[in-house]
């Protein structure tokens, strides 16, 4: 050993030549030498030192021999590969090495500070000190930090610095005795020994003008140009007022506005009333005791229809005597048809109700034909099962046909292959564990999965995977694994046994800990079977940071295996690997079950075939909640229908029961009345067994209601088979809501028929007001076979008195009545949503398209057969009811009760009448209302603005599903993003200018070629999202022609049109382009062009890539290049990078559309179509387009609404109303989906679509009653706000109730039970979503709309065109409320 304290080293050598092996194989170890440097043996020696060293060294003594130039240069020349494509970097390393090997000067900066003896018996050197300045220590660094490999998507420094951060680190590295680098410890001191000259030459920058030291963009950033900032996708920079966005503080300023003045409007008004009554009551206290006092109007009650009256005082006083009035009811007079003004009608509502009762005549009196041919047809549509399919391919269910990402993708496949299959594992210790020491202060000790047991156990799994052999084929991983070196070579299994060679019999507990240390932070010194550095991103999750942010791999959390398998567009390769997929699957299911308790690991995968499989399951289809869901609407629906309406003299079930009860003790009582002969009440009679209601047995519409649910039943099955004979797919999801759906639909028109019949069974039947005078002259009721004549068509008679009363009218006739009042609504209701959910059909995405097709076919035929054989089931249910026989069972004849004499008092809707006359129309009330839900408004527009794009892919999965457990590790552990192609087309790469669009490590490459432009984004990943480094297979190809990388590109020298194979040895063979005039250089001159670039690319992609040469293609760009039939030109070719890992939705989304974007600014600079493509993109098209798709079909729907609701119900004003209140409706559906956590993706865009269907069915029927009580008084007329009152309060007693049991508690029972289902997706996109529109709704349409209505709605239609139907109104309304025009005109009334 040389004491440097004794010894002068100015020009002495500390080391020189060889002095054997540490072992039999290891590298040759140096000699000890304190002497002066000695001049090269040779002329060869010497030419052989220039040429590796430089020419610094053409003459003087060196402190090296000939062998030791030889191995230096073997050892440069496996790093020239890796680092020749930046000059700067090259050359420092080869002064740094040729300056400890050989510098005159060794002496002076390196010191031996420890020896041993070799396996010759030599004294060699086992440790030395090496000084090195700070200056060209970090120079050096710099030059080499950022240079790239693109074949490996990384950087130089992880192959030769073991990925250093510092160049303290880097020099450690290549100090560290390790096999694959320096045989002995080179260690470099911070401090300085005296008399010590540290190694500190000027270093290369690789921004110097020099060619020796110049480098391209993208192995030198500092040369680079610059790209502008762009904010990250989805964070553009809007306008906000402080921390509201300008949107909702401008709705938040104007509800408040509006607030304030409702309040002052208010005050006002109330204090402007007290001051006129109390004027007023001053005027009356001074007049004369004897003179007329001044008084309200006289009180009168008014007709729906006698709003045009004078509402004079004296003679021209609704109540002033008259000898024409004739008085009705409560002694409401009846005006004098001159002095009223005549209602408006409108054709088209006459030609419906004509239509509609004529149908209803057919229908009613000819049921069983009607059957017949109905369900002929209905039989022929569903002969179309024959052709019945259910879609579960993933791509196809949610990936429009003719979507651009889907038909990249097929490009993709088509050119380079299919993307490969990934079986991916994540091992972590059971949540139970996490969970448990998740809030301890042994967390980084408990929740580590690494230990030396768990290591061995997990080996031993992988060794069973590799033993796997499939059934019945017996194919295993090797046969269907993909392998970049070829058949021959290894599979890329990615799991931390590849740091230990698969075999932890080498390690003990002590020295795993440090082999996974050095792995993980030099991958290149742990290489796996396939020859690719694996990084710990690769293998480990959830690593921790200590404070001085530091990774703590040994604490990781989880540790992932990847077994990559090859994908094949061709069916039989493609069915082998699935074969064997399935088998891993099954093997994996069952070790989850066993690794927990014996050795507490915890397993979450996912294979090929696990994503298909496990959304077809049929568990996600629960046929109990579907089920359960059945029963309950109709369970609901028999016991609502059978009691629409209550006798006075028929007790209810629970008062029968009751008095039952009373009375059973007395029958074992002696009675001392038993021989009497005083009537005894019947009802206080005992009996063993209770006296039940006849209405019970009779009343009840059990049957009625079945056969209505057949009918949605039917109609979803004649949906199907019509658009399977279309040849249009259907979904599990659309098995499961569409049956919901049309059921609440349906269920809606069958309350509405049925409470109209029950509305002119008050009327017309038996039990009607002239039920007597019908007893005594048979006469009056039509047969059903005789010849029916529409009551809305004109006979010429002007004789029908105006006081008739209504007559008793036949089952047909009430029946058809029934259907020619409420067809036209039914009508209304069923074409906006088929329209409606037609227009969901414009979404591209299949499952989306196909979901609202069936939709709306099935809500078309329901509609159909409600109208046809739904009548003819409600005639004959009605001649059942009359005739006592029992439902269900219509054998059988109950006789009928003993009726009082006088008419039965029918319960009707008077509450309800009194609720809405006295509080909803109330002017104070309106106000609330209308200040209420303009509130909500303005809450919903706010709470949109928040709505997330995407869809949870967990959602499509069964609740218990393993995926789950899989996605939430791969959310949590997964540090890598996925691979992201950028492919070129059409660009002529034989050509030097093609060549120059697409390379980057070439002086004279475009600025913005592909390579620069993918290196300039890489530097502003939160905007592009891509984190590692592109594989340029153009600069690597060039690159590997170059003639210093003397073991890639070779030919014979004697013939150099014959390619060297790897075991020709050198002497035979030579650089291809070598002594080519112009040389080989990084400004392409010398570069092959036309059929010369072809020639060696051909060969480039066969060439193996191995340690010699880490540039040729076959392994790193076999597949990047699609070649013509011939083989000549190349059609597309593609850059390989890495997205940064993706957590959420909204990073892949955003990764979309940032690729889209760098792709679009790619094909701008060099004038050809680029494309990006990830596996990712085909499922995320959707999102580019969504929101404005979304904006045009509710646009198209809302549209669509206003026209039909303003054709059918004549009048522009009350359509825009309708249409107003329907949008509001969804955005309040909207405003919930942000607070629900409901993200808008293309299933929430048709439940939208949905929502604004089923909208328009809460206001169709209120709108079309209000609309049909119509008077013709001009909407400014005096009277006309009392008018629309008046109307509103007839349409809501009419159809507020159907509105109400109808819609509203059918959709809330059916949908309620879906609450229950375990598919998170029924849950969230329709549970959620329907629940919300049903509230939103029915507080819409019963609410907002008919106080919007009374005070702007447009004037209304007549439509009891018959004085008969007019007089019957009267009656119906004269019990059930009185008229708002009827009330005093005092100054306090308005």
């Amino acid at each position: 050993m040389v004491d440097d304290n004794e010894v002068d080293m100015l020009g002495q050598c500390s080391m020189r030549g060889s002095c054997g092996a540490k072992g039999w194989f290891g590298q040759q170890l140096p000699c000890p030498y304190d002497g002066p440097p000695i001049e090269p043996e040779s002329n060869q020696a010497r030419d052989l030192l220039v040429s590796v060293c430089g020419p610094e060294y053409s003459q003087g003594p060196t402190c090296c021999t000939f062998d030791q130039v030889q191995t230096l240069r073997d050892s440069l020349a496996q790093t020239e590969p890796i680092i020749s494509s930046c000059p700067a970097c090259r050359n420092n390393f080869r002064s740094f090495f040729c300056a400890f090997t050989c510098s005159p000067m060794q002496g002076s900066f390196l010191n031996i500070t420890e020896t041993q003896k070799s396996n010759t018996g030599e004294i060699a050197v086992k440790a030395v000190d090496f000084y090195v300045g700070e200056n060209f220590a970090s120079g050096f660094y710099d030059s080499c930090k950022s240079v790239q490999v693109g074949a490996t998507n990384g950087y130089a420094m992880d192959l030769i610095g073991g990925g250093a951060k510092t160049y303290p680190e880097f020099l450690k590295f290549l100090g560290d005795e390790k096999d694959l680098g320096s045989p002995f410890q080179i260690n470099f001191p911070l401090s300085r020994l005296p008399r010590v000259t540290p190694f500190d030459p000027v270093p290369r920058d690789c921004a110097d003008n020099d060619l020796a030291s110049r480098c391209t963009c993208i192995d030198c950033p500092d040369i680079c140009q610059a790209l502008p900032y762009i904010p990250p996708p989805g964070q553009e920079p809007t306008c906000h007022v402080g921390s509201l966005p300008c949107l909702s503080f401008v709705l938040i300023l104007a509800y408040a506005l509006a607030v304030v003045s409702f309040l002052v409007g208010y005050v006002l008004q109330v204090t402007m009333r007290k001051r006129r009554e109390r004027r007023h009551e001053r005027m009356i206290l001074s007049t004369d005791a004897a003179s007329t006092p001044l008084s309200p109007k006289l009180h009168t009650r008014g007709l729906v229809g006698a709003g045009s009256l004078s509402q004079g005082d004296g003679n021209d006083s609704l109540g002033a005597p008259s000898t024409d009035s004739r008085y009705l009811g409560r002694g409401a007079p009846l005006l004098d048809p001159i002095e009223t003004s005549q209602p408006r009608q409108y054709r088209l509502n006459t030609l419906l109700r004509r239509f509609f009762y004529r149908l209803g005549i057919s229908a009613a009196s000819s049921p069983f034909l009607t059957f017949t041919l109905v369900f002929t047809a209905i039989g022929l549509l569903n002969l179309g099962w024959k052709k019945f399919d259910i879609e579960t391919d993933p791509v196809r269910l949610w990936v429009a046909p003719d979507s651009e990402s889907k038909l990249q993708k097929e490009f993709f496949d088509e050119h380079f292959g299919p993307f490969y299959r990934a079986q991916q594992i994540f091992v972590t210790k059971p949540p139970d564990v996490l969970a448990h020491f998740r809030n301890t202060s042994l967390l980084s000790e408990t929740t580590s999965v690494l230990s030396y047991d768990r290591l061995d156990y997990w080996l031993q799994v992988e060794r069973e995977i590799y033993e796997l052999r499939s059934f019945p084929n017996g194919y295993s991983l090797s046969d269907v694994c993909f392998k970049p070196a070829g058949p021959g070579g290894a599979c890329v299994v990615q799991s931390i046994g590849a740091w230990f060679g698969n075999d932890l019999s080498d390690y003990d507990e002590e020295t795993w800990k440090q082999r996974v240390l050095q792995c993980a932070n030099s991958p290149v010194d742990c290489l796996p079977d396939f020859q690719q550095p694996l990084g710990p991103e690769y293998v480990l999750g959830g690593v921790p940071e200590n404070n001085a942010g530091e990774k703590l791999y040994l604490e990781a959390e989880a540790f992932v295996v990847t077994y990559v398998v090859s994908d094949s567009l061709d069916a039989n390769e493609q069915a082998k690997v699935m074969e064997w997929e399935q088998t891993l699957k099954e093997f994996l299911l069952n070790l989850r079950d066993k690794t927990a308790p014996e050795i507490g690991l915890h397993v979450a995968f996912s294979t090929g075939v696990s994503l298909e499989e496990e959304i077809s399951k049929s568990t996600n289809t629960d046929i109990k909640i579907v089920v359960l869901s059945y029963l309950a609407m109709f369970l609901y629906v028999s016991l609502a229908l059978g009691n629409s309406v209550t006798y006075r003299e028929e007790e209810s079930v629970v008062a029968s029961l009751s008095q039952w009860a009373q009375n059973l003790p007395h029958l074992f009582k002696r009675s001392s009345l038993a021989s009497s002969s005083i009537s005894v009440d019947s009802q206080t009679t005992p009996r063993i067994f209770p006296c039940l209601p006849r209405s019970l047995f009779v009343n009840s519409r059990v049957t009625l209601g079945l056969f209505g649910i057949g009918l949605v039943i039917l109609s979803v099955s004649s949906s199907v088979g019509l658009l399977s004979l279309l040849s249009v797919k259907t979904t599990l999801i659309i098995a499961e809501v569409i049956p919901f759906l049309v059921l609440a639909v349906g269920v809606d028109n069958v309350f509405i028929l049925v409470h109209e019949l029950d509305r002119q069974n008050l009327l017309h039947g038996p039990h009607g007001p002239n039920a007597a005078a019908t007893v005594q002259n048979p006469a009056l009721p039509r047969s059903p076979t005789q010849s029916h004549l529409s009551p809305f068509e004109s006979t010429g008679d002007d004789s029908i008195d105006a006081a008739s009363v209504p007559s008793y009218l036949t089952v047909e006739e009430r029946v058809a009545r029934t259907l020619a009042k409420m067809g036209p609504s039914i009508l209304l209701s069923s074409v906006t949503e088929t329209v409606a959910f037609g227009l969901g059909a414009l979404v591209p995405m299949p499952a989306v398209r196909n979901f609202a097709l069936y939709a709306a076919g099935s809500v078309l035929l329901n509609a159909i057969l409600q109208v046809t054989v739904f009548i003819s089931a409600l005639t004959l249910d009605l001649k059942r009811t009359e005739s006592g026989r029992v439902d269900c069972v219509p054998c059988i004849r109950l006789p009928a009760r003993i009726a009082l004499p006088d008419a039965p008092n029918y319960a009707g809707p008077g509450r309800l009448a009194y609720f809405i006359r006295l509080f909803l129309l109330q002017p104070l009330v309106k106000g609330i209302v209308i200040l209420v839900f303009t509130g909500l408004f303005v809450l919903s527009v706010i709470s949109m603005q928040h709505i997330e794009l995407g869809l949870d892919q967990r959602l499509a999965l069964p609740s218990d599903s393993y995926l789950n457990d899989y996605f939430n590790n791969l959310e949590v552990y997964l540090d890598i993003g996925p691979p992201v192609y950028f492919i070129a087309q059409d660009v002529d790469v034989t050509l030097r200018p093609g060549q120059q669009k697409l390379c980057g490590r070439f002086t004279t490459c475009e600025d913005f070629s592909i390579a620069n432009l993918l290196e300039a984004e890489r530097k502003r990943p939160a905007s592009s999202f891509i984190s590692q480094p592109t594989a340029s297979w153009i600069d690597d190809f060039l690159k590997w022609l170059d003639p210093s990388m003397e073991m890639c590109c070779r030919v014979r020298k004697r013939d150099p049109s014959r390619f060297c194979t790897p075991t020709d040895a050198e002497r035979v063979c030579q650089p291809c382009l070598y002594g080519k005039v112009p040389p080989w250089n990084i400004t392409m001159t010398g570069l092959p062009e036309g059929e010369e670039f072809v020639y060696y690319l051909q060969q480039w992609l066969v060439s193996p890539t191995n340690e010699e040469c880490p540039l040729a293609g076959k392994a790193s760009y076999g597949t990047a290049l699609s070649l013509d039939e011939e083989g000549t030109k190349i059609v597309a070719s593609h850059f390989r990078t890495m997205h940064s890992p993706l957590r959420s939705q909204a990073d892949f989304i955003n990764s979309f559309t940032a690729a889209h974007r760098i792709a679009d600014e790619i094909s701008e600079e060099i004038g050809s179509k680029v494309f990006p493509y990830s596996l990712h993109y085909v499922f995320f098209d959707q999102y580019a387009h969504i929101i404005a798709i979304a904006q045009e079909i509710l646009g198209l729907g809302l549209a669509a609404v206003l026209i039909v609701t303003a054709l059918f119900l004549g009048s522009w004003r009350t359509g825009i109303i309708v249409t107003g209140v329907v949008a509001l409706t969804v955005v309040n559906v909207m405003g919930v989906m942000a607070i629900w956590g409901i993200n808008l993706n293309a299933i929430s865009l048709v439940n939208l679509v949905i929502s604004l269907g089923i909208a328009v069915e809460f206001c169709a029927h209120v709108a079309r009653a209000f609309m049909s009580a119509g008077s013709g008084l001009r909407v400014d007329h005096p009277a006309g706000q009392k008018e629309r009152d008046e109307r509103m309060l007839v349409a809501l007693v009419e159809v507020g109730p159907s509105v109400l049991s109808g819609i509203t508690f059918t959709k809330l029972i059916g949908v309620s039970v879906l609450a229950l289902t375990r598919s998170r997706l029924l849950e969230i996109y329709y549970f959620r979503m329907w629940f919300t529109l049903i509230i939103s709704g029915a507080l819409h349409g019963l609410v907002l709309l008919p106080v919007v209505l009374s005070l702007a709605g447009g004037p209304g239609f007549d439509q009891q065109e018959t004085d008969e139907d007019w007089m019957a109104s009267v009656v119906r309304n004269d019990a059930e409320y009185t008229p708002f025009l009827a009330e005093d005109s005092s100054i306090s009334s308005d």
